[in-house]
C-alpha cells in the first residue's frame, strides 16, 4: 500500500506545510499497516515501554505499544500531568517549549521506543530523548509515520539513534 497517498499536504501561511494524517488514520487497513510496520521494525529491540509526545504521537504510540505487548508513557506539555514530573525545555522553530513526563514513567535501564507521527526538524523528538535519558532510560529507536527529509532531521539527530520512518518526503511539494 502506498501510504503517502493517504496523507494530505495542506499549504499554510508563512511557508509552513501541514502534513495531515487523518485520512490515513481513517483507513483501517492503512492504520493497521502503519502500526504493524513500526512495531515490526523494532520488535527485536526488547522494548520495555513506548513513549510518545502529545497529541498525535499518542494516536500512533499507544497502538504500537499494544502491538509490542509493552506499556505506554505519555510526554505532555507543562502542567498537564497530575503526578511528580521531570521536565525539559527546548527550542522550537518559533518559541521555547517545556515538556514533562512522570518521574516514575521511566525506570533506569528501561529500553524505550519513541514514536511520533512526524519527524520534521528533529527538535521535539530530541527533547523527548533527552527527557527519557534524564530519567535513566535508553532510547533504542525512534519511529515515525512521516519524515520530512528536506528539513534534514537526521543531520540534527546524528547517528546515535535507530530512526525509522514509513513515509519519507523529499520536497515540500510532494502530494499524497
Amino acid at each position: 500500500m502506498d501510504l503517502k497517498t493517504k496523507i494530505r499536504r495542506i499549504p499554510e501561511h508563512k511557508g509552513v506545510v501541514f502534513w495531515d494524517i487523518t485520512p490515513l488514520l481513517k483507513d483501517r487497513h492503512a492504520f493497521r499497516e502503519c502500526v504493524r510496520g513500526l512495531a515490526d521494525h523494532f520488535r527485536d529491540e526488547h522494548v520495555d515501554v513506548v513513549v510518545s509526545n502529545e497529541a498525535r504521537g499518542f494516536i500512533i504510540g499507544a497502538p504500537v505499544a499494544h502491538e509490542l505487548g509493552v506499556g505506554f508513557v505519555p510526554i505532555r506539555k507543562k502542567g498537564k500531568l497530575p503526578h511528580k514530573v521531570a521536565s525539559i525545555s527546548y527550542n522550537k522553530e518559533y518559541e521555547t517549549d517545556v515538556i514533562e513526563i512522570h518521574e516514575d514513567g521511566i525506570k533506569p535501564g528501561d529500553r524505550v521506543l519513541l514514536i511520533d507521527d512526524l519527524l520534521a526538524t528533529g527538535g521535539t523528538i530530541k527533547a523527548n530523548a533527552d527527557l527519557v535519558e534524564k530519567l535513566g532510560g535508553k532510547v533504542v529507536g525512534m519511529g515515525f509515520l512521516v519524515e520530512l527529509e528536506y528539513l534534514r532531521p537526521r543531520e540534527y539527530l546524528g547517528d546515535k539513534y535507530d530512526i525509522y520512518s514509513l513515509v519519507c518526503c523529499k520536497t515540500t511539494t510532494e502530494q499524497g
